[in-house]
């Protein structure tokens, strides 16, 4: 069961906070967790932070404004990167996933596009909407945003709402959907937003007991593991 309910409710008690205390002890198991088998990253002689996560979460819009702050926070020799879910088919998020490599193969992908899609799903009246306002749940399956929808919002951004479409439902986009899917099981991820540090290292905001704790975790060990990487 993915525990989106606790990590929104942690958010939502951390937002806007300062983290003003004495550097925090973590505690490995706990605080984060250890990936069995680890696997090379694609990039070895970075340090690699992936979020994953999915433009139809509701934890991960609320925790985005952290993401933006991690992004911003991050040393020299490392890199942040995203792995969209697709769990949850009643919240769009297969299509969701197909959009955001679809975007991804076309150049479209970037920070600014990236905030857009969560604004335009969350915010007011947002064009790709997935929960009803009046009901606060979601919407019924054949109101949901369609890969069409999806490509005419990102034409903001220089896409052929034609190309969009015709690359959404490429081998290639497949084939990431696919190992997405598979990777995301390798790392033992059950929940959204989750941080993965270099392919070995685990947490969450639920994990860490606060947003700002999840962001701040995540630069101790993205340091820990840029000091083993120049010590080889």
């Amino acid at each position: 069961m993915i525990k989106r309910t606790v990590v929104l409710l942690l958010l939502a008690a951390t937002a806007g906070l300062a983290f003003a205390q004495a550097p925090q002890q973590w505690t490995e198991g706990k605080d984060y967790f250890a990936i069995q088998n680890p696997q090379p990253t694609a990039q070895p002689d970075k340090v690699v932070v992936t979020e994953v996560f999915s433009f139809g979460c509701p934890a991960c819009n609320q925790f985005e404004p952290y993401v933006d702050k991690l992004r911003a926070e991050l040393p020299s020799g490392a890199v942040l990167q995203f792995l969209p879910a697709s769990w949850h088919p009643n919240e769009d998020w297969p299509v969701f996933q197909r959009a955001y490599f679809t975007a991804k193969a076309l150049g479209l992908d970037n920070k600014e596009s990236h905030d857009a899609v969560f604004k335009a799903i969350w915010g007011p009246n947002g064009p790709l909407a997935t929960y009803d306002p009046a009901t606060q749940r979601p919407k019924d399956e054949s109101n949901l945003p369609k890969i069409e929808d999806v490509a005419k919002f990102y034409g903001k951004f220089g896409a052929k709402p034609g190309e969009f479409v015709a690359t959404a439902n490429s081998f290639s986009v497949n084939l990431e959907m696919k190992r997405a899917d598979q990777q995301i099981m390798a790392w033992g991820v059950d929940s959204t937003p989750t941080i993965i540090i270099d392919g070995k290292w685990r947490l969450t905001p639920a994990s860490t007991k606060s947003a700002q704790q999840a962001v701040d975790l995540t630069l101790f060990l993205v340091n820990k593991e840029l000091a083993s990487k120049k010590a080889k």
